[in-house]
């Protein structure tokens, strides 16, 4: 699989490998249809509309979308139009689970019903993915999303699930960096011995898949004259593909920042599940919806 460097690239990928069914909870809102109709017309996606029928035709009307080709299923409920949209899913007509008008919070509880919903092995976590000015290559943060403060444990498959998503953006052996205040460890700072820990014992259970270090500085780890001038001789440091943040708060801000002050390009998705669940913000235009729809059709098609 050819390496994923460029949301221009992961449009291409995702137009070879669409296009795939996706069922959409709530869809009756402006900025979920005008994404669904230009991902449908890119032909990486096929939507499934799970919601309020005659509300979504009449803002298909109001702004001039074009609705055919879409599948329509009138469930009123929002509730209920999270649960039928994750069956969907589970009985495999669709093959993503979109957020649309329905609230997270209950289409995460549909996701993670133990009888009914798309549970895998795996923790849900959210990995975000970045096209910058300043970068040459994509990078990857977790999780800036879904796990509030992970333990040891939970960064361990944390970062499993994003080496697995850029293996399938063809990474074949990501650069991991466990971010820190600094990369050196201080009794007063317990995030960096933990880090310490998790890097070891990550690199120990994957071995060749990724190579994985930490704690490291932000700077430290993007920039290689940073890596020169620290005398810090390492595989990871300037060149890291993936970030691991400490926390939700610490990776929303970061993310945040890099959209509105870098200027960055951003596609996220929540993995952890049977299937790619995308739950996007309330501030997100129609080309962040697409390029997460994008996401997950690479990261649906290459299972």
């Amino acid at each position: 699989m050819v390496r994923i460097d460029s949301f221009a690239v992961m449009m291409e990928q995702a137009r070879s490998l669409g296009p795939l069914p996706v069922a959409v909870a709530a869809a009756d809102e402006t900025e979920t249809l005008a994404s669904l109709v230009e991902a449908q017309a890119e032909g990486i996606i096929t939507p499934v509309l799970v919601g309020n029928t005659p509300a979504t035709e009449a803002i298909a009307a109001r702004e001039g979308f074009d609705l055919s080709g879409m599948t329509l299923i009138h469930e009123p409920d929002y509730v209920a139009a999270a649960r039928k949209t994750v069956a969907l899913v589970r009985e495999g007509t669709a093959a993503i689970v979109v957020k649309g008008q329905t609230k997270t919070a209950d289409l995460l509880k549909a996701v993670l019903d133990r009888e009914t919903g798309l549970r895998d092995r795996g923790l849900l976590c959210h990995v975000a993915v970045f096209e910058t000015a300043v970068c040459d290559r994509l990078l990857y943060i977790s999780d800036s999303g879904v796990v509030p403060q992970p333990t040891w444990e939970q960064k361990l498959q944390i970062i499993d699930a994003a080496v697995d998503v850029a293996h399938r953006f063809g990474v074949e052996q990501p650069k991991v960096a466990i971010l820190g205040a600094n990369e050196r460890v201080d009794p007063a700072m317990p995030v960096g011995l933990e880090s310490l820990m998790v890097a070891r014992l990550a690199q120990e259970r994957w071995g060749e898949r990724a190579i994985v270090e930490g704690p490291m500085a932000l700077d430290l780890a993007l920039r290689p004259d940073v890596a020169a001038k620290e005398g810090v001789r390492s595989a990871v440091a300037g060149a890291a593909d993936i970030l691991i943040v400490p926390g939700v708060e610490s990776g929303n801000i970061m993310c945040k920042g890099m959209q509105y002050f870098a200027g960055a390009k951003l596609a996220a998705v929540i993995v952890g599940a049977r299937a790619p669940v995308l739950i996007p913000s309330r501030a997100d235009d129609a080309e962040t919806r697409l390029h997460c729809m994008a996401m997950a059709v690479v990261w649906a098609g290459t299972r």
